[in-house]
């Protein structure tokens, strides 16, 4: 009998929280761990083997910032002798010219690089780090002389919605193929920060005005992916192309997850790469379990004939709004008709001064 559940796609491995940057709307957790219990490179070997032969074909080495980990180039190669497709995440701080050179080297295929602001002043209140974006800058041009392809990722809030045309055109520049515009999701350290960083109605629909005419103009050049702002959407997104469907995610602990916010829903117990295959915690692990495909839906959720396009929607986003990670997504238009808790929510967040904004710790 074959198994109904579909093998894993991609794998996000969160090698380490540690990070040079401490941006205000950080989706890493509000604990974060530190170097002392982060699993070692023969563990993350041990990872990368299981995935591959799990069906995983590409991986994705994120943090924190991958480069505090000083066995990085390691980790790329065990990633890549495992044949997998390895895609770095970084903020680009704390490479050397040199060191990106031994990345690649060792099997690097494509560069994912944060950008926080097209002006040093927002890059820096955002980051809390000085010069970052010419440090992010000169990263882009040593990427584009060795000619690894390289998404532009640019996290979108009402401090810097109002310069997005001059961030695509700046992605442009920096040599991207990809972008992706992605408006903040408020869960882990950004929701320290959502009276700063929601953006208002008027905002979100001239960025999707935005998104749309730029989509049409850099047809070919540009590929422009957009994550809009989830309290002023009539549907909610396909969160993770739905629970345990596509991908997981290996915290720097070991610890595997289904989305990057799960440690949330407190409920659930998440295993431990430490201790069970991830061949085990994908198929038969209780947290990967809870809520794929339509058993734990609502009634109004399993008779949806959206149901296979959103899978139900956030369930983070369900705790946090309706105190049930079991409820329709809170977004839903269907599910909530007289309902408009997010956008209510959303509206109700008073601007404060950005310079009360509470500045992700270091690991």
């Amino acid at each position: 009998m074959s198994n109904p559940i579909p093998a894993p796609q991609v794998l996000l491995a969160e090698v380490t929280h540690r990070c040079p940057l401490q941006c205000v709307y950080c989706s890493n957790p509000t604990e974060l761990i530190k170097k002392t219990e982060e699993i070692s490179t023969e563990t993350w070997g041990k990872v990368f083997t299981e995935a591959a032969d799990l069906g995983v074909l590409q991986v994705s080495i994120s943090g924190g910032e991958p480069a505090a980990r000083r066995d990085l180039t390691s980790l790329i190669k065990a990633a890549r002798d495992a044949d997998l497709y390895v895609n770095l995440i970084t903020s680009g701080i704390g490479f050397k010219q040199s060191r990106l050179e031994e990345v690649i080297e060792a099997g690097c295929e494509h560069i994912q690089l944060s950008l926080q602001d097209v002006e040093s002043e927002g890059a820096e209140l955002i980051s809390n780090l000085k010069k970052g974006l010419e440090k992010k800058l000169e990263f882009a041009s040593w990427v584009r002389s060795h000619s690894v392809p390289l998404t532009i990722n640019a996290v979108m809030h009402r401090l810097n919605l109002d310069r997005l045309p001059q961030t695509i055109e700046m992605a442009i520049e920096m040599g991207a193929r990809r972008l992706e515009i992605a408006n903040v999701q408020y869960h882990g350290w950004a929701s320290f920060n959502k009276n700063t960083l929601m953006p208002t109605q008027e905002q979100s629909d001239r960025t999707n005005q935005i998104v749309a005419e730029a989509r049409e103009k850099h047809h070919g050049k540009l590929l422009i992916d957009y994550v809009p702002v989830d309290h002023y959407a009539e549907y909610p997104k396909s969160c993770m192309n739905g629970w345990g469907q596509v991908a997981l995610i290996v915290a720097p602990d070991g610890y595997v997850l289904p989305c990057r916010n799960a440690t949330m829903l407190s409920h659930l117990d998440f295993a431990n790469v430490v201790d069970n295959s991830l061949r085990s915690i994908w198929y038969e692990s209780e947290a990967f379990n809870a809520y794929r495909g339509d058993a734990w839906m609502p009634d109004i959720c399993k008779s949806c004939d959206r149901k296979d396009i959103d899978f139900g929607g956030c369930r983070c986003q369900a705790l946090a709004l309706l105190g049930d990670a079991s409820a329709a997504d809170p977004v839903c238009s269907r599910a909530h008709p007289h309902n408009l808790i997010p956008r209510e929510y959303a509206n109700s967040l008073i601007a404060t001064d950005a310079a009360s904004m509470n500045y992700r710790p270091n690991a």
